[in-house]
């Protein structure tokens, strides 16, 4: 993936090295019932909010990072680009239907930090908080998306936080909402149901992002379509499940299927169209 030597964001929030609160009233069992939650499409929000952090202010705040410290730290460096060609893609294309669009920071942290939706943990992988409207990643996933997903490359990296701006341009035109008071009127099988279709839709607005970031840069190299096709496969919700407990339970899925999670990107990716992203209307996913 060609990046180098391009616009970097200025909405990137450097927390790493900052000291992680300690948990209050729950410790490791509370952080497994999170875990928990999330997975089963469950709002996690009132068990981190239970998380009281007690280790300063340095957990909840973070620096922007100059040049000099992006130019000697490459991942943050390469972050730094992704976000600032997200911006200007959806600039554009809010602009192009009469909205202007109010871009997202991104937080790095290390092993824990404050968000407004409570104490966010790296266990929990990369994470959007609607209520700050901000982006949360540790950047240790990546290891593990090479280590344990078998999913390494910098195009896939940048998926990663394409699919999470995926998820803050949802809660901008109020799907997120809309999709968060539908689960509150149906049962669990049917709100799981409804976060699949809100996730596949975020991985197909990473894909408009990848397309339109093509057509403005040039920037995919050989090979990088195939890094993020692998890691769409590699978090989806039925190879975790066989992976994890050997059985596949797909009333209990929140994100999709890899089949599902590599169409709906390619779907984004082929057509750059956001209004090509409705999963909400499709019949097949």
């Amino acid at each position: 993936m060609r990046w180098r030597g391009r616009r970097r964001s200025s909405n990137i929030e450097d927390r790493r090295g900052s000291r992680a609160p300690k948990l209050v009233g729950g410790g490791i069992g509370t952080i497994a019932l999170v875990l928990v939650a999330m997975y089963f499409g469950v709002d996690p929000a009132p068990l981190l909010q239970g998380m009281q952090g007690t280790g300063g202010s340095a957990s909840s705040s973070g620096t922007r990072p100059t040049t000099a410290d992006l130019e000697n730290d490459p991942l943050a460096d390469m972050i730094s680009v992704v976000v600032a060609d997200t911006e200007d893609v959806w600039t554009e294309l809010f602009a192009a239907q009469g909205r202007r669009y109010k871009a997202p920071s991104l937080v790095m942290f290390s092993g824990a930090t404050q968000s407004a939706c409570g104490l966010g943990q790296a266990a929990m992988g990369p994470f959007y908080c609607p209520a700050d409207q901000k982006a949360y990643i540790d950047l240790a996933f990546y290891d593990q998306m090479r280590t344990k997903f078998r999913a390494p490359g910098d195009f896939a990296q940048a998926y990663v936080i394409a699919h999470e701006v995926g998820h803050h341009v949802q809660n901008l035109l109020g799907i997120s909402g809309q999709v968060h008071q539908m689960k509150q009127r149906v049962s669990q099988g049917e709100a799981n149901a409804l976060s699949v279709r809100l996730e596949l839709q975020a991985d197909c607005l990473a894909g408009v992002w990848a397309n339109r970031t093509q057509k403005a840069h040039n920037f995919l190299e050989r090979g990088d379509v195939e890094e993020a096709l692998k890691a769409a496969s590699a978090i989806g919700d039925d190879t975790l499940q066989r992976q994890g407990r050997g059985t596949v339970v797909p009333e209990s899925f929140t994100h999709g299927t890899s089949a599902q999670r590599q169409r709906w990107f390619m779907v984004g990716l082929d057509s750059g169209d956001p209004d090509r992203c409705d999963t909400f209307s499709a019949d097949r996913l």
